[in-house]
Formats: C-alpha cells, structure tokens, sequence
C-alpha cells in the first residue's frame, strides 16, 4: 500500500465522516492505493462508528494526547507514506497530491505551510496567526537551523519508517515541534508546500489551550537545545561577571555620577558563578543526551569528553581551590593585622569575594568532572544488546555445526572399518592363493618317490 492518511481523533462526531469521504475521494481521484485511519482517543459521541461507515479504519489509541493518538494511528498504518491532519475539517484532504509527490521525490518529510496557502478569515486566532506561531517557529529555526516556516502546520506527510526511526517521544501537542526538530538533526529531507487552512466544522472549542500548549512547544525547543538554553545564556553571564568583578577587584569605578564597588563585586560573583554552572550544565546535558540518542552525535562535544578526563578536572579544580585558600589566607592575615577587629568592607570584600568564587568554581569543576566520569563508566559498561532473531539463528547454526561434524566423524570411522575388512580379505586371499601353489608341489613330491620305489 502506498498512503496511509491519519486523523487523530477525539469526538469529532460533527466533522469526521467528511474528512474519511474527502480522503477517499482523493484516492479514487488520482489511483492511490491507500487508507484512511482514524486514531480515536476514547471518542464517546458515536465518531468511531461515523467513521467506520464512511470507509475508515478505526484504531483505538488508550494513550490519551495529541502526540499519542497519532503516534498510534502511524504504528498501525500499512503504506509506505503516511500523512497526517485533524478530524476537524480545517484541512483539505482532497488536495494532497503535492505533498504525495514530494515524497515519491525523495522528501522523508513534507510540511504544510499555512501561510504560504493561505488562511481563510476565522481560521486561526489572531494571537496565534500574528505572534504564537510566527515566534515559535522563529525560535526553531533559530535553535534548530531548520528552514520550515510553518512549525506547527497540522497537514503534513512523510515516509513511515523515517519517522518511526526517530522514537519520537512527547505525547502532547508538542509532538508537532519534536517531529519537526528530530528530523532536521537527524539530516532528513525536508520540504515544504503551501496548503489552505479554513474554519473547522465544529460548534464546540477546539482541544488547544492557546497558553498551555504554547508554553509545551516552547519548553521543548528550549530542552532540546542545550547550546542557547545553557551555554549562550552561561557564556554571557560568565564575560560579564569576570570582567566586571577583574575591574573592580583593583578598586571602584565610577560612571559620571554612579559608583561601582564591593556591592557590585558581588554581583559580579554570583554571574561568574552562574553563568560558569550553566556552560557545564549544557555540557552534561549534551553528553547524556547523546548517550541517550535524544540529539545526535556532536564531535565537538566528543572531543572534549575524550581530552578531559577526571584526573585533569580534579587538578584544575585543585588549583582552583588552591587559589581561593591562598585568598582567604590573606585575608585572615589582613583581619589579623586589625586585631580581629572590625574591618572596613570596601577593602576586606576585595580579597574574600573573590576567593570565595573560587572555591565555589573549584567545587563545581571537581563534582562536573566526577559526573562526566559516571557517564562514561555507565556507557562502557553496557553490553551490546543481542537480537532474539540474530541468537535463535546462531543456536541452529551451532547445531548444524554439531551434527555435520558428527556425520563427518561417523563416516570417517565407517570409511576406517571398510579399509581394515578391505585388508583382511587381501590377506586371506593371499594365504588361499600360496596354499594352492603349496599342495600341488606336495603331490609332484609323492610322485616322484614312487617312480623312484618302482
């Protein structure tokens, strides 16, 4: 079979039966051999039995979610192709012809874009249409390096077994986003085609929380990248704390009429320690999830994983805490040359803040190398998994193996008693043949003794 449409569905009474009729009117139209499944997600307004009559196929999905539904609906799709779009008949299943050719061409993913096909009036809420959607796909292609322009189009196709190979995991709305993002890191081929989206024939609210479901695809795209969510962000706040807190380590600055001193100086801390914790919380988050097969393999990431290993970590947060005592030495010195007395602040914070910073980083140093250490002992020491096909198939071999060396040695044992019986009836037929020869000299030896009687 060749496409399979997929329409998740959760009471949808109003509209299915249309979209199953459009679907089918498609094939007929253009001689596609295909399907139509309907993924229901525990549908009490009669949907599943609508659709049935129209000509669907109906697969239960107990998972509740958007992501789930359609997750189930691709599982149990038999054609090569699958496209997929709401039961809400927002989206013109008569004109998917574009996105079949698309995929006869090459592409492993096909996207809609809404805003190239166009938007007829009432079709999408103006906060979506203008700011959601604009500014969620922005950030993905920002994030993501991908081209698409329509992120969250609802009308898309794609080859079957790409998509399963992702093992896409969200159940929620922000299916939509991870589909989108795990196919560009996974260097699939992308394309995109303009589409048409028109008002939905229900009377009731849709399913999507505008906020809620907004704040999931975002909380995704942020998650998935570890490089604008920790490192960016980390490294920025790292520059600022460090030059800022360089400066006024030597004394205070000021800024026409504004003074920067001790109190900044702390500041300045808290952003060096900050941002020093976001670079390696981005660092392990990447680690993990390559080792996890969330985001794909990054050299750069592994280059460092393979030059930094625990003993250089611990020396380098060895030296760090070295150089934070050194300062709090010097400090306890300095409070010693008061007498233990009351110091001014301006001066003593100037050798305790920032011996303090160290010591704070050097611990962060120490404790994110031991944790890189456990990822590394954890990937080692899995053992490769066996494939139950690939063993069952090695057992046989193996007694195949048994029984062909048993044959062989049987016949060789066989084919040793036939040579021995083979030599012993040589030898008797020897010792008949010198026992004729030897009776017939006896009897010309009796012969001629009675001529020589006579």
């Amino acid at each position: 079979m060749e496409l399979s449409v997929v329409m998740p569905c959760l009471n949808e009474a109003e509209t299915v039966e249309t979209c199953v009729r459009k679907a089918l009117g498609f094939f007929a139209e253009h001689g596609v051999d295909g399907e139509v499944i309907i993924a229901d997600n525990g549908s009490t307004d009669g949907s599943r039995q609508l659709a049935r009559d129209a000509g669907a196929r109906v697969v239960p999905v107990a998972a509740k979610g958007y992501g789930n539904a359609l997750m189930g609906g691709i599982r149990a799709a038999r054609g090569t192709y699958v496209v997929m779009g709401d039961a809400d008949d927002s989206y013109d299943f008569t004109a998917l012809l574009p996105f079949l050719e698309q995929l006869r061409d090459g592409a492993d993913l096909v996207m809609g874009n809404r805003f190239k096909g166009g938007i007829a009036p009432g079709a999408m809420p103006p906060l979506h249409k203008y700011l959601g959607n604009p500014v969620l796909s922005f950030v993905g292609r920002l994030f993501f390096g991908s081209k698409i322009g329509d992120f969250h189009c609802g009308l898309r196709a794609f080859r079957r077994d790409s998509i399963l190979r992702l093992e896409l995991q969200t159940g929620g709305m922000e299916f939509a986003s991870e589909m989108v993002v795990r196919s560009t890191l996974a260097g699939y081929d992308i394309r995109e085609v303009p589409t048409t989206l028109s008002p939905d024939g229900r009377s009731r609210p849709p399913h999507l929380s505008t906020w809620r479901d907004g704040w999931r695809h975002l909380r995704f795209l942020c998650l998935y990248s570890p490089r604008w969510l920790f490192l960016i962000p980390g490294l920025l706040m790292m520059a600022i704390g460090l030059i800022a807190g360089i400066a006024l380590a030597a004394g205070p600055i000021r800024v026409g009429d504004v003074a920067f001193d001790v109190d900044t100086l702390v500041g300045a801390s808290a952003a060096l320690v900050i941002g020093f914790q976001a670079v390696l919380f981005a660092l392990l988050t990447k680690v993990y999830a390559m080792e996890e097969g969330f985001l794909p393999h990054d050299k750069r990431v592994q280059r460092i994983i393979d030059n930094w290993s625990l003993e250089r970590g611990l020396v380098v947060g060895g030296l760090l805490a070295l150089a934070g005592l050194v300062g709090l030495v010097a400090s306890l010195s300095h409070w010693q040359v008061h007498s233990f007395g009351q110091l001014e602040p301006r001066h003593s914070l100037r050798l305790v803040v920032p011996s303090a910073t160290a010591l704070i980083m050097s611990f962060q140093m120490i404790f994110a190398s031991l944790f890189v250490s456990i990822l590394a002992i954890r990937r080692r020491s899995h053992p490769p998994v066996t494939d139950a096909v690939d063993e069952a198939a090695g057992v046989v071999d193996a007694a195949a193996d048994k029984v062909r060396s048993e044959s062989e040695a049987e016949e060789a044992a066989a084919s040793a008693r036939t040579d021995v019986e083979a030599a012993d009836d040589a030898e008797d037929t020897t010792a008949e043949a010198t026992s004729a020869e030897t009776v017939p000299a006896e009897a010309g030896a009796s012969a001629e003794g009675a001529d020589k009687t006579v």
